[in-house]
């Protein structure tokens, strides 16, 4: 008997839904910073075991969207409530039933297994963790509760298990040797955004975009050109910084991260350019990757 199924991770921003989606496909597949929107596409991890496969997705945290750009990254979550086999929704110590209040109320009405994950415990002691998991049976009353530390892998585990035991019947999905649904293009605009996010602060991160215009692999290195999109002018000014110092330590920290990830040696081009208002431009924005539930007018 083989089973595979859909596991969808859903929840609010910084609860640790990437470091537990890393930890439950036993790769990197999505970047990790200490900064809310870190991801904005649904990334899609795949672990095969010899009579099952389980295809984890990582979605991007729920948020009322104040421009395109968050319209879009809300529709990820949402098609993850529709088509999965188990939903997952990560919590963690310090997150509220209250932030996302309409979008709980959708997971209440899901017709699928929902699971409360609350995350990073071994912050909290144990009286606290029981007034957690109570207030979370009073949220979601058929979901199981299972709390974890995605960093410290506890309880990770009996998590696995458990999804295990959920799967329904089915032929695998991907190949057996399939990681994720993602071209290697796209995991190196993720290594060059988790880049800009962790070396600028303010707005910088959250107004760029970066896209792949070159990927060429040859026998004992690839040669990668990508562009680095912001919304003004001042911004190009601050991500390339004085003397192109700010933009040659985003490339050299990508590279290595590059290499790590291909195994093989990067040569690593960035450019800046600007695209004004980019985040609210649904044209543009569907050149990027990001989708709509709706045509465009």
């Amino acid at each position: 008997m083989h089973k595979a199924g859909f596991v969808n991770i859903v929840g609010n921003p910084n609860v640790g839904k990437s470091t537990l989606m890393n930890a439950l496909v036993g790769e990197r597949v999505s970047i990790i910073t200490s900064k809310a929107q870190t991801t904005r596409h649904r990334i899609m991890g795949i672990v095969n075991g010899d009579d099952f496969q389980i295809v984890y997705s990582d979605t991007p945290g729920v948020l009322k969207p104040n421009y395109k750009l968050q319209e879009s990254m809300l529709g990820f979550s949402m098609s993850a409530l529709s088509d999965a086999d188990i939903l997952l929704y990560v919590t963690d110590v310090i997150d509220s039933p209250q932030k996302n209040a309409d979008f709980l109320e959708i997971v209440k009405q899901a017709d699928t297994r929902v699971m409360v994950i609350i995350n990073k415990i071994d912050l909290i002691d144990e009286d606290k963790l029981v007034a957690l998991v109570d207030l979370w049976h009073e949220q979601l009353p058929s979901a199981e509760i299972i709390p974890i530390s995605a960093t410290e892998r506890f309880n990770l585990d009996t998590l696995l298990k458990r999804i295990k035991e959920l799967l329904p019947e089915s032929p695998p999905f991907f190949d057996r040797d399939a990681l994720t649904d993602k071209p290697e293009r796209f995991f190196v605009t993720e290594i060059i955004r988790e880049k800009i996010l962790l070396n600028y602060d303010k707005e910088i991160p959250y107004s760029v975009e970066v896209v792949v215009e070159e990927f060429k692999e040859e026998e004992t290195i690839i040669r990668i050109s990508a562009v680095i999109f912001c919304e003004r002018d001042s911004q190009k000014g601050i991500l390339i910084g004085k003397k192109g110092a700010a933009l040659r330590k985003v490339g050299t920290d990508a590279r290595k991260d590059a290499e790590i990830f291909f195994a093989k040696k990067v040569f690593l081009q960035l450019f800046v350019k600007v695209e004004k208002d980019w985040r609210n431009r649904e044209r543009k924005l569907r050149t990027f990757g990001y989708q709509f539930s709706h045509k465009e007018d």
